[in-house]
């Protein structure tokens, strides 16, 4: 009976949803998240989806995923391994199962393991459960695709859309396993289908079907289980994705400086969702233009900022190959402009949907001549809007192109956000030229604290400039050739960069005695912090310090590295940021830990290997 159910309350959890690239996992994991996000969990995301615009249905290869760890507390990681799996396939089940925790709950859709089914997938028996030694009392197994068409059987709906219900069902599944609040789910879909309420009504009802199935069946499950939130903290909440928040971040950026923002773009892979996130705010006085090409987006954001706007372009490593000519004309011209690099697996076309942090070095020193540029990285999807505020605070100020690098993981993963109270943000105040100076200005008189030259928006009178891609006197702007003014020049835009100030890097952790300092930046901090905090829990003594101002580095930086006896860079390259800092900080010799995999890091594998290190 329903009143002897047991109700048992966990600190965190994990749930993977998979399917075929059709099954709309993606969409049942953002409302999933979306409603424990609602309701004060933290959570963690991570949508794994093939390049395959549409690999064959129930093929191994067009299997698509996503990952959500919601937690009473901070969560950190999307998890190593998942405590529920949905799999709507065969094919599902023998590709994700190995992101399964060994006394995983697995749900199945019997409906699609059928033998055909079983032939894509690659089974080589009728059994699938045995054939990889899966315990069938913790499957839950049940004919969804046939409820669905019986609950949908008089909607009017055709088959097809019918069975793309589904995913509803698994959802409803899920939400009753965890005690979630179905309502939540209902205005997510609601909002989502406003234009197509048949639809919308469908999947309420199929998401209800499935609720109303595990709570009558209790689905071979001895318990449910409720995650209440142990740290709250006052305010409007939302489960926003790194894309977003970025879009969002430049928003108020624009907003607290006065300014316009203009996104030049071309769409590409994982970075195109900040293009279509903007467009959607021409209310907000934002501007989005479409380019032909990559370098076109950049030139357009150039020509945008020369005017007087916030300008940005968004694009992933092999853009930013063809963006570099604009980039580098950005930097002599001392201009604004906010260049955001979602990095993805590479070289060349490499692994589109896939993760790394292998464009470090490109957008550090990948241009020509001498061409410094601050580089920001985001730590976090939910850090993502700091981090894109502070880019643009910085490229405004200080009179430079500002990179700001985030990646797929980060992009298109999601966190809570705790909307923020745009008043209490610091203010952006560009160097406008003063009106004093009028009569005796030239476009590269600097200001004295910051080193950035004044800007002068066209239209101002009195101030009319000419810029352009050839070396300019330091003293009157006109075009020069003259080997000391290079010199100077090349000198003054290195100086401003390095005098840009920002925050010394904090040490988490042990930080007065650890044995190791583990040192990342960027997207992996997550990963980094729960391999510290696990590793601390064993009495290990361990510290963090993690990055997210690459350029300039933080000006404790060599102190932090130099402290420690064993210093660890973990990175998802073959080890740029330790080259890095090796060529910034004397005589700094650490260890490495490196992976290209087009995954996040695994926490376990991380803590295995810094343990090796610390016991030599």
């Amino acid at each position: 009976m329903a009143d002897k159910l047991i109700v048992k309350e966990l600190d965190n959890v994990t749930v993977r949803f998979s399917g075929d690239s059709g099954d709309g996992m993606q969409l049942a994991g953002n409302i999933f998240s979306t409603v424990s996000a609602t309701v004060g969990n933290s959570i963690s995301t991570f949508p794994d989806y093939p390049a395959d615009i549409r690999a064959p249905q129930g093929s191994l290869t067009g299997v698509s995923g996503f990952q959500v760890h919601i937690g009473a507390g901070v969560v950190y990681t999307p998890g190593d391994q998942c405590d529920v799996l949905v799999a709507m396939n065969a094919a599902a089940l023998k590709t994700q199962y190995r992101y399964a925790k060994p006394d995983a709950t697995i749900i199945i859709d019997t409906d699609a393991f059928r033998e055909t089914d079983l032939k894509k997938a690659a089974f080589e028996t009728q059994d699938p459960l045995a054939e990889m030694g899966i315990d069938p009392d913790r499957v839950i197994a049940c004919p969804i695709t046939q409820m669905v068409k019986d609950c949908l059987a008089d909607s009017g709906m055709d088959v097809k859309s019918i069975v793309k219900c589904r995913n509803m069902f698994a959802l409803g599944l899920v939400c009753w396993l965890f005690s979630r609040d179905l309502d939540i789910a209902f205005n997510f879909l609601r909002e989502k289908f406003a234009k197509k309420p048949g639809v919308a009504d469908a999947n309420i009802k199929v998401i209800q079907a499935g609720y109303d199935y595990g709570h009558n069946t209790h689905s071979s499950a001895t318990n449910v289980y409720r995650i209440e939130s142990k740290v709250k903290t006052p305010g409007r909440y939302m489960d926003i994705t790194g894309n977003k928040a970025t879009a969002y971040g430049l928003i108020a950026a624009a907003e607290k400086a006065g300014l316009r923002l203009f996104l030049g773009s071309y769409p590409i892979t994982p970075a195109t969702d900040i293009l279509h996130e903007l467009s959607k705010r021409k209310s907000l006085g934002v501007i989005t233009v479409q380019c032909e090409d990559e370098l076109a987006g950049c030139s357009s954001a150039l020509g945008a900022s020369f005017a007087g706007a916030l300008g940005v372009t968004s694009t992933s490593g092999p853009g930013i190959c063809l963006k570099s000519e604009a980039m580098n004309l950005a930097v002599i011209l001392e201009l604004p402009l906010v260049v955001i690099d979602v990095q993805r697996g590479g070289p060349a076309t490499g692994l589109p949907t896939k993760s790394e942090q292998t464009d470090l070095l490109q957008v550090l020193f990948g241009r020509n001549g001498e061409s410094p540029m601050p580089v920001i990285a985001a730590t976090s999807p939910v850090d993502c809007f700091d981090a894109a505020f502070q880019a643009s605070k910085i490229a405004l100020e200080h009179m430079t192109p500002v990179v700001l690098l985030t990646d797929a993981f980060v992009a298109n993963g999601s966190g809570a956000f705790r909307l923020p109270e745009l008043d209490k943000a610091p203010a952006i105040v560009p160097p406008y030229v003063p009106e004093a100076l009028k009569g005796q200005w030239t476009p590269y008189m600097r200001d004295e604290k910051t080193g950035a030259r004044y800007w002068a928006v066209p239209g101002r009178e009195g101030f009319q400039h000419i810029l352009g891609g050839l070396e300019k006197d330091n003293k009157t702007g006109a075009i020069s050739t003259n080997p000391e003014n290079h010199d100077l020049m090349s000198h003054l835009r290195q100086e401003k960069v390095d005098r840009i100030p920002v925050p010394d890097v904090e040490v988490l952790g042990d930080k007065d005695d650890a044995e190791l300092l583990i040192v990342g930046f960027g997207g992996t901090y997550g990963h980094l912090h729960a391999a510290m905090d696990e590793m601390r829990a064993k009495g290990e003594k361990v510290a963090l310090a993690h990055f997210k101002f690459i350029n300039p580095l933080p000006a404790n930086t060599a102190e932090v590295m130099k402290k420690y006896k064993k210093v660890v860079v973990a990175e998802q390259n073959l080890g740029q940021f330790a080259a890095f800092l090796r060529m910034k900080v004397d005589n700094f010799a650490p260890y490495q830990f490196n992976q290209v995999k087009g995954q996040p890091f695994v926490v376990n594998e991380l803590v295995e290997a810094f343990e090796k290190i610390i016991k030599g």
